[in-house]
């Protein structure tokens, strides 16, 4: 980052939402404080190596927000008029992003040792400081719920992954314990799905599941929760439900397959696909380990019984 000669349009920094409501007057006092500079494509201007002491402003460029690391996907991206580094800039400690130039960029730096100053001469520049700061927090928050929720979540079928099995099973077994209510598990398989991939292709297979997954999803109801397992096995859990009426739901969900016998994909008419079933009733202390190994036990028992069928 070098030092740039900047002509000062005033108008154009009215625009900007650090100055709004900001008096012509105290804009112009306020800019004694700021310094120019210029950022080569690239380049990073902030980073959690490196504490910062500066508030960065936009005004020509772009520049994108990574965190952990910039192998990852941006985060956020700033454009002329946003602001860069002004939580690190506020409490002098590292930033915890990396902000990168993505293309030659003009900015405007501003160093922590005037800020208290500027907020006496412009509440008005306080007022949008705070409001910039609570935005960047709630994006923020967003960011961290998204990203929980990618998490979670098996990227081709859309079911929870395993992860997520976990957690709900450890809040539903929970509440089962407390409240004296059932707590059942499906585990389901699609049968014969190497031979559907071997005459089909991968592609179809996949489309397969997602056909499983949707299907699925449909019959239940929202607290119930579908997880895709590994492969080809999903697993439900069933809570406040007794072993006889999840057997009912198990049999709805299987018959809800085999009626599919063909399906739209992006790559033709595909066959549909059966599931075979295994069904376990939660008994007390048990482990999720447990409770999965008694319901693919019965699933084994069904996948004997010659398939399309549900054990348990």
């Amino acid at each position: 980052m070098k030092n740039a000669k900047w002509q000062v349009d005033l108008q154009q920094l009215r625009q900007l939402r650090l100055f709004n409501n900001v008096a012509v007057s105290s804009i112009s006092q306020l800019l004694k404080e700021f310094r120019a500079c210029d950022l080569e494509s690239g380049e990073v201007l902030l980073s959690p190596f490196n504490r910062n002491q500066y508030l960065y402003l936009l005004l020509k460029g772009q520049l994108k927000v990574y965190l952990g690391s910039m192998d990852s996907l941006a985060v956020s991206i700033l454009n002329v008029g946003d602001c860069a580094g002004e939580i690190s800039f506020i409490d002098n400690e590292h930033p915890c992003a990396y902000v990168v130039a993505t293309e030659p960029s003009s900015v405007l730096r501003l160093h922590r040792e005037s800020l208290f100053q500027l907020f006496q001469q412009s509440p008005e520049l306080m007022q949008n400081m705070l409001a910039l700061l609570c935005e960047r927090v709630r994006q923020g928050n967003s960011t961290i719920i998204s990203s929980e929720h990618t998490a979670n979540i098996d990227v081709l079928t859309g079911a929870y992954n395993r992860r997520w099995l976990e957690h709900m099973f450890e809040r539903e077994s929970t509440r089962s314990a407390f409240n004296g209510k059932p707590l059942c598990m499906l585990m389901l398989d699609v049968d014969h799905f190497k031979v559907y991939n071997d005459q089909h292709g991968h592609l179809a297979g996949d489309y397969a599941l997602t056909l499983v997954a949707h299907t699925l999803r449909n019959q239940l109801r929202p607290k119930d929760s579908l997880t895709r397992f590994g492969g080809e096995e999903f697993v439900i859990l069933l809570p406040e439900i007794a072993e006889e009426e999840a057997r009912g739901i198990g049999e709805r969900l299987r018959l809800a397959l085999r009626k599919v016998s063909s399906f739209h994909s992006p790559i033709g008419v595909l066959p549909g696909v059966t599931v075979s079933i295994g069904l376990a009733q939660m008994r007390p202390k048990d482990s999720l380990q447990g409770l999965i190994a008694r319901a693919d036990s019965a699933l084994y028992r069904a996948k004997q019984q010659g398939r399309d069928c549900l054990c348990g």
